[in-house]
């Protein structure tokens, strides 16, 4: 077999490709090669060809060399999530004449080399298992593989091998969290992030084997799916009264469980009846979820969200160029839709309390202000980070929703002074839509302004995803003995704050190799 093949499945540049690899290859000249004594090729399966090339060029840059086609010339070879058994057979193959001298190693050392920004010293946790074997007779054993508990621990990329599963599981962890039974909806959000986190798709009981988080009734419910292709109990909520009405209720912007279950112990059964009622007095932000309901309702895109940064990064840098505007949220992650578009908005010298006001008043001149409402600041009560994950913090932020001109998300022409003026509005009243061809769409938007030196902790907590971030916490708290939320971090045996510039710095903190945004899919 040619070592420029398919390379027994793992070798992932068909014949087919050749061209586009030369193109590739070209690519190490533009990087200065530190390191001569060392050549890495990084295995695409169970990897993917976009993280594989994510971490080629990476390693690049810090001056490794990096070949795209498995050869003779390679030292070092990365793998993730491959068993020794399948390396070895590929080498094999391969009929290589350094295949005894080769180092195989597992992501790990990848990682803590770039991390230092040199070639690490091999330790045996970086070895993929079964490695003295090798000239033995002896049947090979299957590595043993751990799964940590914890999300932040996990790498959780977009690509959900257990869709099937983890969409009937959050369903009904939704239905435990209308019901505020905190024990199985935290039973069932953690298994399904952990099932959104194996590299393999389930297709028998026997894979859940030495998984953690599964419990009974998370195991009953996949077993059922396994059997059945469905889930009785998720149909038969999804055909449930009162759920269909919290789910309906709460789809409006400003309306939560406690207003919802309100209206459906009155009779409600639609959003049509509770509009209609003359006996419901609504708050300007539910008022403002009823106007704008249907593209409150609509996924964001990301070429929405990112034509409302530019938007509002021009709004603000007209007033303060120094100010940071940074996405967040979902979009962050990596993320094709959303739900709305969430910034975090810095800078060097604290922020006047004003700044946030003359931010919506331009808007408003603009004709781009719907609805807006603005939180203070509450630092003053802020001693310690959070136990909680869902304790707000204590920044000043503001909700708004904003009128985007589609031709502006469509031609990415985002001068925001020749989009048409609409009346200016007071804060919470509805404003006239007269138009009859509608050629905007209302999208909600969150800005949220962080001191300077409290930026990385208010980045990794707003980026998410939700069960990522509650994992983070715990694990601070019960393995570190810390205390972890979105202004600090707190070490409460030596009783001090430690201090971050960046996310980088606050997973060295707490010994925890770097997750990537958009493996924070959790």
């Amino acid at each position: 077999m040619s070592s420029t093949g398919n390379l027994g499945g793992i070798g992932m540049i068909p014949k087919r490709k050749r061209q586009k690899v030369t193109e590739v290859c070209s690519s190490q000249s533009k990087h200065e090669v530190r390191f001569q004594d060392l050549t890495i090729f990084v295995v695409e399966r169970k990897m993917g060809s976009s993280r594989r090339m994510f971490l080629m060029d990476l390693a690049r840059k810090k001056g490794f060399r990096v070949d795209d086609v498995m050869s003779d010339s390679v030292t070092h070879i990365v793998t993730e999530n491959n068993s020794w058994n399948e390396i070895w057979d590929w080498i094999q193959n391969l009929k290589l004449s350094n295949a005894d001298k080769l180092k195989i190693l597992n992501i790990s050392w990848f990682t803590d080399s770039m991390a230092a920004g040199k070639p690490v010293e091999i330790e045996e946790r970086h070895k993929l298992q079964v490695q003295k074997m090798i000239q033995s007779n002896l049947p090979l054993p299957a590595p043993v593989v751990t799964i940590s508990q914890y999300a932040c621990q996990r790498r959780s990329t977009l690509n959900n091998r257990n869709k099937i599963f983890t969409d009937a599981l959050d369903i009904l962890a939704e239905n435990f969290e209308f019901n505020e039974n905190d024990g199985a909806h935290v039973a069932f959000s953690r298994a399904t992030s952990l099932l959104k986190s194996l590299p393999f798709t389930i297709s028998k009981m026997t894979n859940l084997e030495g998984l953690p988080c599964f419990g009974d009734q998370t195991r009953a419910i996949i077993e059922e799916i396994l059997e059945d292709g469905v889930s009785s109990k998720v149909e038969d909520l999804q055909c449930d009264e009162k759920y269909k009405a919290r789910k309906l209720f709460t789809s409006v912007f400003g309306v939560g469980l406690k207003t919802a279950d309100k209206w459906y112990m009155q009779g409600f059964r639609t959003l049509e009846e509770v509009k209609a009622s003359k006996d419901l007095k609504f708050t300007k932000m539910q008022k403002a979820g009823f106007l704008y309901y249907e593209d409150i309702n609509n996924a964001v895109t990301r070429s929405e969200a990112e034509a409302v940064a530019q938007i509002i990064e021009t709004t603000i840098h007209a007033y303060r160029p120094d100010v940071n505007v940074t996405l967040t949220g979902g979009f962050r992650r990596g993320k094709e839709i959303g739900h709305d578009v969430d910034f975090l908005i810095s800078c060097p010298e604290n922020l006047n309390e004003n700044f946030l006001c003359k931010i919506i008043n331009k808007l408003d001149i603009q004709g781009l202000l719907l609805y807006y409402d603005i939180m203070e600041a509450t630092l003053e009560k802020r001693t310690f980070p959070s136990k909680k994950y869902d304790a707000m913090d204590h920044f000043q932020k503001c909700f708004l929703i904003l009128k985007l001109n589609k031709a502006l998300v469509k031609n990415r022409v985002l001068d925001v002074s020749s989009v048409p003026a609409v009346r200016p509005i007071d804060n919470g009243t509805e404003p006239e839509v007269k138009t009859q061809i509608k050629d905007w769409k209302a999208i909600r938007v969150d800005l949220v302004v962080v001191p300077a030196q409290q930026f990385a902790f208010a980045l990794l907590g707003w980026t998410g995803s939700r069960q990522f971030e509650r994992d983070l916490r715990r694990y601070t708290n019960y393995e570190k003995n810390m205390m972890l939320d979105n202004h600090g971090l707190y070490d409460k045996v030596k009783n001090v704050f430690l201090n971050a510039k960046t996310e980088e710095e606050i997973f060295a903190h707490l010994d925890l190799e770097y997750i990537e945004p958009w493996e924070r899919n959790a």
